[in-house]
């Protein structure tokens, strides 16, 4: 009788727990890339010259669900119509593919999708400069299918400090309570990927719900002001939320850290985004790496983060939020979409049991949803919408 190895062990699992990834960049891709262009990057094709993501391959890493993240950078002059249409990438998507994707809105619509063997797509907005310091505006996104929003993304906003940018309004204003609150009674997931470790423990004070790192990792493992100190991540389990370790080297292994910091300055030097992935941006960030040879992750550094949150708030607070086309460079074993089930042996091979591993792929994730839904549904009953302006709360 021949031995099962962990990898054929892992696909199995996923076959039944399949993965909800917090965080996939793909509709900004397909706007830098093609602007949207579909037929020049249809994803029911090989694009694996182009992108991490495509259908083939989102089946053979074994994701159930996605969501989609409908990010726009915080230096567009006009951030809420380069948001409506990221959503509308997204819509694109979902009546180009419906064989293999399925909207999804709610906890129920992806359990309805993983029985049809389709794979449930959410959305997320990565950065409250997306609603333009506009409740209403928030609530526009919900209604478009919007389910959760990161609060800011690498700059601040003007009511919430971001991780990546210097201290602002000290972690949240009143406003920025406010916008928790309204995404509450909306029942959109507040997710503190990005923010600053003080808007982090602001939001958890202020959220009457479970909040989400869409993709964020461990900064005990690696010190960057990106990742979730050990203080934060064990309040989790008294909140109800997750935390979705993501893939990003340059946020899972430290020697990584130092090398990214002069990689993005040559970007800036060469007039790019250091965020930029066109094809110009990459040759750039090519020679650089020619001359300059980056650290690379691997598998077991992310299994590493992972066996340190387990540790800290628990295997019913953890998931998966890859980054996948957010980002230039990626661990060995975890190149594109297709390779969760690496992770997933790695784990198995750490002593990981099954039932541990369908709570991190799948389960936490919807119970999240759910969670937030149920939450809402009570805030509604008592609570009208809010139509607090920044003005009035902050001055």
């Amino acid at each position: 009788m021949t031995a099962v190895g962990p990898l054929a062990t892992a696909q199995e699992l996923l076959r039944e727990f399949p993965v909800v990834d917090g965080h996939n960049d793909l509709p900004w891709a397909l706007r830098e890339q093609v602007r949207y262009d579909l037929d020049a990057r249809d994803i029911a094709t090989d694009q694996s010259a182009h992108l991490h993501t495509d259908l083939a391959r989102l089946r053979a890493g074994g994701v159930g669900a996605q969501y989609w993240s409908v990010y726009v950078r915080s230096d567009l002059p006009d951030a809420v119509p380069a948001t409506l249409e990221q959503i509308d990438c997204v819509r694109q998507l979902l009546a180009r593919y419906p064989q293999t994707l399925a909207p999804a809105l709610t906890a129920a619509d992806m359990e309805a999708a993983r029985s049809q063997g389709r794979i449930a797509s959410l959305m997320g907005a990565e950065g409250g400069h997306s609603i333009a310091n506009s409740l209403a505006t928030l609530r526009a996104l919900y209604a478009l299918g919007v389910r959760y929003m990161t609060l800011t993304h690498n700059d601040n906003v003007d009511w919430a400090d971001s991780a990546t940018d210097e201290p602002g309004v000290g972690g949240l204003s009143a406003f920025g309570r406010a916008v928790v609150r309204e995404m509450n009674r909306e029942g959109m997931l507040v997710d503190l990927s990005h923010v600053a470790a003080t808007t982090m423990r602001d939001a958890l004070d202020a959220s009457e719900a479970p909040v989400i790192f869409s993709h964020s990792s461990s900064r005990a493992v690696c010190d960057h002001p990106r990742n979730i100190p050990d203080d934060v991540l064990e309040r989790l389990p008294s909140n109800g939320g997750m935390a979705m370790v993501t893939f990003v080297p340059k946020f899972v292994l430290q020697a990584a850290v130092d090398w990214t910091a002069a990689a993005d300055e040559n970007m800036r030097e060469h007039g790019f985004h250091h965020l930029a992935t066109t094809p110009e941006a990459m040759k750039v960030h090519r020679a650089f790496e020619e001359r300059n040879p980056r650290p690379v992750a691997t598998v077991s550094t992310v299994a590493d983060h992972l066996d340190h949150m387990r540790e800290v708030a628990g295997v019913d607070h953890i998931g998966i939020g890859g980054d996948y086309d957010g980002t230039a460079f990626t661990p060995d074993g975890l190149s594109d979409v297709s390779g969760y089930p690496n992770l997933i042996a790695e784990l198995l091979d750490r002593g990981w049991s099954k039932p541990d591993l369908a709570k991190l792929t799948w389960q936490n994730a919807v119970r999240v949803l759910g969670a937030a839904e149920d939450v809402a549904r009570g805030l509604q009953a008592t609570r009208a919408p809010s139509n607090a302006t920044i003005e009035s709360l902050d001055g």
